[in-house]
Parts: C-alpha cells; sequence; structure tokens
C-alpha cells in the first residue's frame, strides 16, 4: 500500500541542474533505507545515493561531488539533486524506499542529458 511518485525528470543540457523528487503516501515515513536507483538503456540498475533513516549517507563514485541526496521528513519526500550533469547521466531514475523489510520502488523518471 506504499506508493512513491516521483517528479522533476525531463531535459536538461551538459553542466545544467535538475532536482527529482520522490513523495511517499499510504504509510508513515519510516524507511530504515531510502535511496535513487538509476538505469540506462541496456545497462544494469545502478545506486546512485542513498541514505539511511540515521543520514548515514552513500553517494555512488561517477556522480559523487555532483549529485547530492536529501529528505525532508515532514513533507515525507526524498530529493536528489542533479548539479554538472553529463550526457552519461541519461537514464530512468528510480524512487526506492526499505521499509519493514520490504522494497517499494516508483515508477521512475526519465531524465535526458542533451544539447
Amino acid at each position: 500500500q506504499v506508493q512513491l511518485v516521483e517528479s522533476g525528470g525531463g531535459l536538461v543540457q551538459p553542466g545544467g541542474s535538475l532536482r527529482l523528487s520522490c513523495a511517499a503516501s499510504g504509510t508513515i515515513f519510516s524507511s530504515s533505507f531510502m535511496a535513487w536507483y538509476r538505469q540506462a538503456p541496456g545497462k544494469q540498475r545502478e545506486l546512485v545515493a542513498g541514505f539511511t533513516s540515521g543520514g548515514n549517507t552513500n553517494v555512488a563514485d561517477s556522480v559523487k561531488g555532483r549529485f547530492t541526496i536529501s529528505g525532508d521528513n515532514a513533507k515525507k519526500t526524498v530529493y536528489l539533486q542533479l548539479n554538472s550533469v553529463k550526457p552519461e547521466d541519461t537514464a530512468v531514475y528510480y524512487c526506492y524506499h526499505r521499509i519493514r523489510l520490504r522494497d517499494y520502488w516508483g515508477q521512475g523518471t526519465q531524465v535526458t542529458v542533451s544539447s
């Protein structure tokens, strides 16, 4: 019954910025792990950035220094700030929550980096 709704994807120029949002509904916000994944055509889904409810953050080496994950407990929303984007960042980005040892995924939002 957990629902994750993503927004903010779209077309952005190389070097530009974009902010993705993931709003959770249906249950009280009490995830043990929250993250953003992405999947490009022909490639496996990979972890981009994630953090525990305690605030411990992990960021993939490929986006370190460019992307930032954050959350707003009051709004039950997780964000991914994409800065200095590159064409290789083009992918479908998925929101993920782990709640009581179960996995919950958003539908995904397309990010396309092109000049």
